[in-house]
């Protein structure tokens, strides 16, 4: 069997070694090998690339993982999804610089590389894991089907880590919105509850939906927040343009786990498997 991996982009800057310090903590508990990927635009910056790499590498806590260097000629844009998908990766750590970040992997630029990946990602800002990981996942479920999907990935998160998961929905007051709203409530009660996993329900203000979710985080002091990449999909949510770009550089720092929908059924995505 192949062994687990995770990717880290790294740019050399502090938020690509929290990035890694993440990936480690993961790693650790799940058997996982890291792969810290540099991709570099031409190919005489090989050499440098590899050296930078190998004393990132040195000068961080392995915790006992195994950490291995990449360099890539490309773009960030297309060669990260690209690298974690030759490597059969389960998740991608990358931190970014936030919305006003002035290094490569700010945030509009962090949510182009995940668009372009089929591997989903935790991104990163300074907030250092707790030694025992994610304690606490929060999970906003709105009207979109491809919103269930993330569902498996969190369960399989929260098993690794014992993790509680808390599902944010949308208070409304429109019956037609409320029936589909505790559609989507016993679905998840269902699933986490199959898989023996704590879950907690909380309803939120409709309006502002996405930073009603981040100041729920905050207030639980959740360690991750799972959300789809939905740019492209939008109808019958709840969630603004800049929804995503807002929650992967939130103020309070906190992880986000982002997938990308795909067309299949919820249960075919699988995490870890």
């Amino acid at each position: 069997m192949q062994r687990k991996s995770f990717i880290v982009p790294h740019d050399f800057t502090p938020v690509a070694d929290c990035a890694l310090v993440h990936a480690i903590k993961t790693a650790k508990i799940v058997d996982a090998d890291i792969f810290v990927l540099h991709v570099v635009s031409k190919p005489k910056k090989i050499s440098e690339a590899e050296e930078s790499l190998q004393n990132v590498i040195k000068n961080i806590d392995n915790e006992g993982v195994n950490i291995l260097p990449a360099v890539r000629v490309g773009n960030i844009f297309e060669d990260i999804g690209e690298f974690a998908a030759e490597h059969h990766a389960q998740l991608i750590f990358m931190g970014t610089h936030g919305a006003h970040g002035l290094q490569h992997l700010l945030g509009s630029h962090a949510l182009k590389v995940i668009t372009n990946s089929s591997v989903p990602f935790v991104v990163v800002q300074e907030k250092k894991p707790l030694d025992t990981g994610y304690d606490d996942i929060v999970v906003p479920l709105d009207f979109n089907k491809e919103t269930k999907q993330k569902l498996v990935l969190v369960a399989n998160m929260a098993s690794y880590f014992n993790s509680r998961v808390h599902v944010v929905i949308p208070d409304e007051t429109d019956e037609f919105l409320r029936n589909k709203m505790n559609t989507n409530i016993a679905f998840a009660k269902k699933f986490f509850e199959e898989r023996e996993i704590e879950l907690v329900v909380s309803l939120q203000p409709s309006a502002g939906f996405d930073k009603e979710v981040v100041r729920y985080a905050v207030a639980q002091d959740a360690d991750l927040i799972a959300i789809m990449n939905l740019q492209k999909n939008s109808v019958l949510g709840l969630l603004g343009s800049n929804y995503e770009q807002y929650m992967i550089t939130n103020d309070a720092q906190i992880p986000v786990l982002m997938v990308n929908p795909i067309e299949t059924p919820y249960g075919q995505s699988v995490l870890f498997s």
